[in-house]
Formats: C-alpha cells, sequence, structure tokens
C-alpha cells in the first residue's frame, strides 16, 4: 500500500469512527432524555405542581421551563461553565439550593407514592410473589449505579 492509500483509509476509519460516537452519543442522549421525561410523567410531577399553585393555566410555562433548564444546564456541562464569579453571592446560593431542596422533596413525594402503586400494579400483572425481588432489583441497581459513579466514574 502507497501512503496516499494509507492516509485515505486512515481518513475513513476517522470518519467512521466519529459518525459512531456521534450516534452512540445521540442515542444516548434519548434515551436519558426520554427516561427522563417518562419519570416525570409516571409520578405526574407537573400537573401536580400545577395543582398544589393552583396554576392550571401556566402549565405550558411549567413544561417549558423544565426542558429550558434541562437544555441549560446540559451544555453547561458539556463546556464546563463555572459559577465561582463575583455575582455568585451566599443569597443566590441560597435561593439555588432551596430550589433544588423544593425539587427533591416534589421527587421524593412522588416516589413514595409510586411506591405504593407497586402493589396494586403487581396484583394485576400477577406478578406478587416476585414483588420482593423486584424491589430488592431496583434497590440494588440504583446502588450499584450510584457506587459506580462515586467510585470508578469520578
Amino acid at each position: 500500500m502507497t501512503g496516499y492509500c494509507r492516509r485515505k483509509v486512515r481518513h475513513v476509519i476517522n470518519a467512521f469512527v466519529v459518525c459512531c460516537s456521534l450516534f452512540i452519543g445521540l442515542a444516548g442522549g434519548i434515551a436519558v432524555g426520554g427516561g427522563l421525561v417518562a419519570l416525570f410523567i409516571v409520578l405526574d410531577i407537573i400537573p401536580r405542581l400545577a395543582q398544589l399553585t393552583g396554576s392550571y393555566d401556566k402549565v405550558h410555562w411549567i413544561e417549558g421551563a423544565m426542558v429550558c433548564g434541562a437544555l441549560y444546564w446540559t451544555i453547561a456541562d458539556f463546556w464546563n461553565w463555572k459559577l465561582w464569579s463575583m455575582w455568585f453571592t451566599p443569597v443566590l446560593s441560597t435561593g439555588i439550593g432551596l430550589f433544588h431542596g423544593i425539587f427533591t422533596g416534589l421527587l421524593a413525594a412522588a416516589l413514595t407514592e409510586v411506591l405504593n402503586v407497586l402493589p396494586i400494579l403487581a396484583k394485576r400483572l400477577r406478578i406478587v410473589q416476585y414483588m420482593f425481588g423486584l424491589l430488592m432489583a431496583m434497590i440494588l441497581g440504583k446502588v450499584t449505579g450510584s457506587l459506580f459513579d462515586w467510585l470508578i466514574y469520578h
């Protein structure tokens, strides 16, 4: 093989690797985004939030805020944006912490309701005898994923 052919083959292989990486990244993003949307739909977070605040007419604003927040923080994560600037004051960090706490509280409340729904779902699907294994699989999956993230990935 001549040098020209080797360079051409190398360029084709690099283009193939880039296309595969783009496809895998896009597929992973769609899978994670779809899972997040499914979680919000199953847990009825947006309708419940609209019910609590009495703002049924502003549901589209709540949905838009969630989408914009996810998009913003995805871009911030990709480009490694930092919040360590002069405008990052204790007041701002308190506000951010308050909103994180509210979101975590809503999510925890919705998850407890889902855990109350699991026995009903198990009876309808006739998998009551597998209920303990299902809960253990959910718990062990969460623990394993967290340990992998804390100990290996970071």
